[in-house]
């Protein structure tokens, strides 16, 4: 299960050092990329307008004595952070499987990096502090079916004047919900409240595409590039619903304006290139193969991959070194651990198997997942009590 880690606690005057905003210039996203017509209405609303909303039991939590008090003995920053995050008190849970708001956080007690991040900005927005969101690069990849997502990770900076005067040094606090906290060789990038509404309007869409909701898939992306314009994720999401719902030509045309933003996108490139060979362009796919090769010459998934295939014909020593491959450039992705484990397993390896297994309840992000494994951990250790 993964922690919530506390980075930093700093006095900055003026502008927050070690940060700039990357954000574009916002480019309006033209009528042509939409095909609203093609879709049938959403499912749910498609709304974002209460996103940092407080519910009724949240307000009651914020006035409760044990919150007020923690808050008044601790500051604003340490005082919420321990009030929302201390173990024993709400029992809040990591979970990826759905984006939620902060209402919703508050009361499923669970939620990823950016529902966590939503629910301590409603909270400090309602204590009047300053709150700032990073994007951080720290990207990894998870599978759902035939789905491959590319995972981003976003934190808060929370902050007060150390004084009525604006003049005076602004105390921070870097809040990160991270399995490890995120070295200094990772950048960080200032978001605007707009990009963060994006993000989740873009999570949500992505979640549906996944559960094979396309029209409402449709209609959270297009939100997100509306709110938007200058993001490329958000295109390319779009990109992939048109092509799963059969419309390769305006799959090309968002891939091309997800391009547009970020030329060199491994991802939107990869994803650009099955379109063109399936619209026959075979030599733009082939120039688009070419530019990947340079820019990521091992595609992920790839050593994941041919350790399964090594694994299912028996051969597990060379599985277990793909698998280990696949660990090392992607740490806290669950199902590498878990193969290694097998392949550990099956080599009569049992303290490495058990090992990996540990490590894969730790970095899963789904509560069935971990119930899985901690079950088959649970029987490797009845194993070695024998």
């Amino acid at each position: 299960m993964r922690r919530f880690v506390v980075i930093l606690l700093v006095l900055l005057s003026g502008v927050l050092g070690g940060c700039a905003s990357t954000r574009p210039a916002a480019v309006a996203p033209s009528a042509d990329l939409f095909a609203d017509a093609s879709f049938g209405p959403p499912s749910v609303k498609v709304d974002a307008a209460d996103l940092f909303t407080l519910s009724p039991e949240m307000r009651d939590y914020l006035h409760s004595v044990d919150f007020s008090t923690t808050v008044r003995s601790m500051g604003k920053e340490q005082g919420l952070l321990d009030a929302l995050y201390t173990k024993g008190k709400l029992k809040l849970d990591y979970d990826s499987t759905y984006t939620r708001n902060a209402a919703e956080t508050f009361h499923d007690r669970l939620g990823n990096c950016m529902s966590l991040v939503i629910m301590t900005a409603a909270f400090a927005k309602e204590l009047d502090m300053t709150v700032r969101f990073q994007s951080v690069d720290m990207e990894s990849w998870s599978r759902s079916g035939d789905f491959y997502l590319m995972n981003g990770h976003v934190n808060i900076i929370l902050g007060t004047r150390t004084g009525m005067n604006e003049a005076l040094p602004e105390q921070v606090l870097l809040v990160d919900f991270a399995p490890a906290p995120p070295s200094d060789a990772h950048g960080a990038h200032l978001l605007s409240e707009d990009q963060i509404v994006a993000m989740f309007q873009n999570n949500r869409a992505a979640e549906a595409l996944v559960e094979g909701r396309l029209d409402d898939a449709y209609w959270w992306a297009r939100a997100a590039i509306v709110r938007s314009p200058s993001s490329a994720i958000s295109l390319n999401t779009l990109a992939v619903i048109y092509d799963r719902h059969g419309q390769k030509p305006l799959a090309e045309r968002a891939y091309r304006a997800a391009l547009e933003r970020e030329p060199e996108n491994p991802n939107t490139l990869r994803n650009l290139e099955t379109v063109l060979i399936a619209l026959g362009k075979t030599n733009e796919a082939l120039a688009i193969a070419k530019r990947l090769a340079s820019l990521e010459p091992v595609a992920p998934f790839e050593y994941f991959h041919q350790g399964v295939a090594a694994f299912k014909g028996g051969q597990y020593d060379k599985a277990r070194d793909l698998f280990r491959r696949e660990v090392k450039r992607a740490p806290y992705n669950d199902e590498f651990h878990f193969w290694l484990a097998a392949s550990y397993l099956k080599l009569g390896k049992l303290d490495e198997a058990r090992d990996e297994l540990a490590l894969a309840v730790d970095s899963s992000t789904q509560g069935d997942t971990r119930k899985r494994y901690s079950a088959k951990l649970a029987h490797l250790r009845q194993l070695g009590m024998r």
